[in-house]
């Protein structure tokens, strides 16, 4: 076991913000967030292409994971204007518009994202993974392009691969963070829409192969309609490989026994458990957690399972 100071969430949606809002309390732990910023739905979408700025919705979300409970500014930041109050601000969170607002006044995104991140006082480092306007691409394996990542799911078809339009340079914050870091979670989450595009990124790529940081990948309980229909737990951790070009030391999938009646309900929504095969001699070491709950026959990652199943995998390394 060695002395865990730094540790890297790379991801993005409310899967990234599970993981986050469980493992801020840690002790002895310096956390940072990696955030994709290729989002273009909703009013993400709409703000980014009005002013050519990255995508903050996923920004605005991990924020509040990593805010003090205790305090009613998240829940401003959170909160979205309703279409029927207003017409050009419905649909809008009030914490995208303060983003778009601090980066028009600074000319910066980071310094934007750091001002807010001050003010909520988070408790770890924020850091987008580029400060470009991004569209994400998607190839399907019959040759299909797909652009845009709110279009990428819509499509019924199988992913090869995602990718960029144009070239795309990663935040020198993110690198640092890789390199620095003696742990790295990917997870959980939309695999190609939230994981991926952020370790596709040139530069990111390379200090995921150069850093000398634990990479522990927690799996989807669930396949996401659209983007990995019927895939298994091995085929989630070959994609990851396939477009990280390099390797990963932990895969934490969760061990609870579901009932008939919760998976028949994610089945007429096209969703199947994500199964493991435990014949196969797998390439990296297979850790399996209690880290959901369910509610309402609706399957949900836990984010204090999350922390005790990171602190048991802290004592493994």
């Amino acid at each position: 076991m060695i002395c865990m100071n730094k540790v890297t969430v790379i991801g993005g949606g409310t899967g990234q913000s599970i993981i986050l809002k469980g493992i801020k309390t840690i002790d002895n732990i310096s956390l940072s967030a990696i955030v994709t910023v290729s989002d273009d739905g909703g009013s993400t979408g709409k703000l980014r292409y009005e002013f050519n700025i990255p995508g903050m919705g996923d920004i605005r979300s991990v924020m509040v994971a990593l805010a003090p409970e205790t305090s009613l500014l998240p829940q401003i930041l959170d909160y979205r204007f309703d279409t029927l109050d207003s017409k050009s601000l419905g649909g809008h969170n009030l914490g995208n518009l303060i983003l778009t607002a601090l980066t028009q006044m600074s000319g910066s995104f980071l310094e934007a994202v750091g001002s807010v991140s001050e003010i909520l006082k988070v408790e770890g480092a924020i850091i987008p993974s580029s400060l470009q306007s991004l569209k994400l691409m998607a190839r399907m394996q019959d040759g299909t392009i797909v652009a845009g990542e709110s279009n990428i799911p819509l499509f019924s078809n199988n992913i090869k691969e995602v990718f960029y339009q144009g070239e795309v340079v990663a935040t020198q914050e993110a690198v640092n963070a890789i390199l620095e870091s003696d742990a790295i979670i990917l997870g959980v989450g939309s695999l190609y829409t939230s994981i991926l595009p952020n370790v596709i990124i040139p530069e990111i790529k390379q200090a995921l192969k150069d850093t000398k940081a634990k990479k522990i990948y927690y799996c989807n309980v669930m396949s996401q309609p659209g983007e990995t229909d019927h895939y298994s737990v091995e085929d989630h951790v070959q994609a990851l490989l396939d477009h990280m070009e390099s390797d990963i030391d932990y895969v934490v999938v969760d061990n609870n026994k579901f009932s008939e009646k919760v998976i028949d309900k994610y089945s007429k929504k096209e969703s199947h458990l994500v199964l493991l095969d435990k014949k196969i001699d797998h390439p990296y070491e297979i850790v399996e957690h209690d880290v959901v709950t369910v509610e309402d026959d609706l399957i949900r990652h836990d984010s204090d399972k999350i922390k005790n199943s990171f602190k048991k995998i802290l004592e493994m390394i």
